[in-house]
């Protein structure tokens, strides 16, 4: 698994919402649920992206627009129009459930918009670190690798078929990773650090080992060995890219995933959740943990239920 698709593996579409009805200008559709991810784009026609905090974002055709909650945001057909909102809650959005069931229009008859959103809830801690690398609203350009999901999202949202549901929560699950991979490869752009590690011949294999054995007994040396260079190489390459040593980014991935377990598992004690990432001593787990989270496990469960 490499970082990019563990980081990934909480977010996912179910039941997202499609709107596939035509918007007769003027509208303004205020987004108030405050998804933790909300993906938008037009299948045709254009309009404007309108954070609760931060300046307007035009939607052109086939442009995608990705909103960061907990704020709010409104889908305008022109900056400043004259109509009234019309509040897209629980009807349009439930960030709990991942949206709601497609084919939710907001106004008949013949238009100049089709907007496709996708509400996201985002689950755990792992996920949250794909958040945390995220700006407020990001927007990427049509013409990209996305283009051919959106032949796909229009046509699956234009059929009637069993299953249908299923098809376009994967699909707006594809469109939003070839989002996100366009604007982190954008030109100019300042992507998290782990993201172009990836890239790496020799810090890509030591990040990809990390996050598939986590639990391992890892030392520099062995990692070192596993990739095929020297520790002192790998170390001073792996702290340039990463921006940390390799052993202080594993101790924050193993409490990240312990975060998780602790929250999951109620009948895990401390210690079953310690030897699931790598700890032999649950004392020596619950001292890491408090020093990378700010708190013990115990506290955390307690905090989180």
């Amino acid at each position: 698994m490499d970082v990019f698709g563990d980081l990934f593996r909480g977010v996912r579409a179910h039941g997202s919402l499609f709107g596939s009805s035509a918007l007769s200008p003027p509208w303004a559709l205020h987004f108030v649920d405050g998804a933790p991810l909300t993906l938008c784009t037009v299948l045709g026609g254009a309009g404007w992206i309108v954070p609760e905090h931060g300046p307007p974002e035009p939607l052109r055709e086939r442009d995608t627009i990705v909103v960061r909650g907990p704020g709010t945001f409104t889908f305008v057909d022109e900056v400043g129009t004259r109509a009234e909102p019309v509040a897209c809650g629980v009807h349009c959005a439930a960030p709990e459930e991942g949206g709601t069931r497609h084919r939710r229009g907001w106004a008949d008859g013949g238009g100049t918009a089709t907007l496709v959103t996708g509400a996201y809830p985002v689950r755990g801690e792992i996920s949250r670190r794909l958040l945390d690398a995220l700006p407020v609203v990001l927007r990427v350009e049509a013409g990209g690798t996305g283009d051919a999901v959106l032949d796909h999202l229009a046509a699956e949202a234009a059929a009637d078929t069993p299953g249908q549901q299923v098809v376009l929560d994967r699909l707006l699950d594809w469109m939003l990773v070839c989002t996100l991979r366009e604007w982190f490869d954008r030109p100019g752009g300042e992507p998290p650090a782990w993201w172009a590690a990836q890239r790496d011949p020799v810090i890509g294999h030591a990040l990809r080992l990390l996050h598939a054995e986590p639990a391992a007994p890892w030392t520099v040396a062995a990692l070192a060995g596993r990739t095929g260079v020297s520790r002192s190489t790998l170390a001073k390459r792996f702290a340039d890219l990463v921006g940390e040593p390799p052993l202080t980014y594993l101790t924050r991935w193993r409490m990240t995933l312990a975060a998780d377990l602790l929250r999951e598992r109620d009948a895990a004690t401390v210690a079953d959740i310690a030897r699931e990432v790598g700890y032999a001593d649950p004392f020596g787990f619950s001292a890491a943990f408090k020093r990378v989270r700010g708190t013990n496990p115990s506290e955390f469960r307690h905090q989180r239920a």
